[in-house]
């Protein structure tokens, strides 16, 4: 057998998904990447949440079920009344500069609640009203493959993978630091196909994307560490 006939041991375990739903009103659109660090941001705050972690926490079972298998996350949209609804079910709102994001514990791949199985999936894409500045080098960044062309709400799940990736690299002492520090983080697109390879062939943490949706199976995310924050290594450049 080739390499990709080869099982993944994954794919016999049950299958669960982490829903996410961004708010997306008409009059008042977040802006991309502020969109992309919210996400990124509630995945940390689920996985850092007591209801998660406890031995006994209402949500531990379901996220070691989901982490058992592929680790999937889908991303939905709402507005006005849906997003009051959405509000109604156990989960965590993060909010960024633009962007509420509310994040929900696992349900089954084919086991989401009414509430939010009636949501758009596709077609969410959002715009920066002006470039993003230069990413703090105090925290962490998450470089998006700059070859790649997602919307916002599959660029939105690969920033949580990302983020997820970072969190299973650090010890307690440094999850800690980070969740103080308001899980913040960078997400930006590689500026060329240069630092990107740099990036693939370092050693960090990188998410490889099944192909799924949207995109052919392959690396979508770099995960690098802060000077102060989150100290996963960092690539030196002039």
């Amino acid at each position: 057998m080739t390499g990709s006939d080869i099982p993944d041991p994954r794919d016999a375990a049950p299958q669960f998904v982490l829903p996410l739903v961004v708010r997306l009103e008409k009059d008042r659109p977040p802006a991309r990447t502020d969109a992309l660090q919210t996400a990124a941001r509630a995945v940390l705050t689920l996985l850092s949440d007591e209801r998660a972690t406890a031995e006994d926490g209402e949500w531990t079972r379901a996220v070691r079920d989901w982490q058992d298998g592929r680790i999937r996350k889908v991303v939905r949209r709402a507005r006005g009344a849906e997003w009051r609804k959405a509000s109604t079910l156990p989960g965590i709102t993060v909010t960024g500069e633009s962007a509420e994001v509310r994040v929900f514990p696992p349900v089954p791949l084919d086991g989401w609640p009414r509430e939010l199985v009636k949501l758009q999936v596709s077609g969410t894409d959002l715009d920066d009203p002006a470039p993003p500045a230069a990413p703090a080098p105090e925290r962490p960044v998450l470089w998006l493959n700059p070859a790649l062309e997602m919307t916002a709400g599959k660029a939105m799940a690969q920033a949580g993978h990302g983020a997820q990736l970072a969190w299973w690299a650090l010890d307690d002492e440094a999850r800690a630091a980070w969740r103080a520090d308001g899980f913040a983080l960078s997400v930006r697109t590689a500026p060329d196909p240069e630092h990107w390879s740099e990036l693939t062939a370092s050693g960090l943490p990188v998410v490889r994307d099944a192909g799924f949706t949207e995109i052919a199976p392959g690396p979508t995310v770099a995960v690098e560490g802060g000077q102060r924050i989150c100290p996963l290594p960092r690539l030196r450049r002039p």
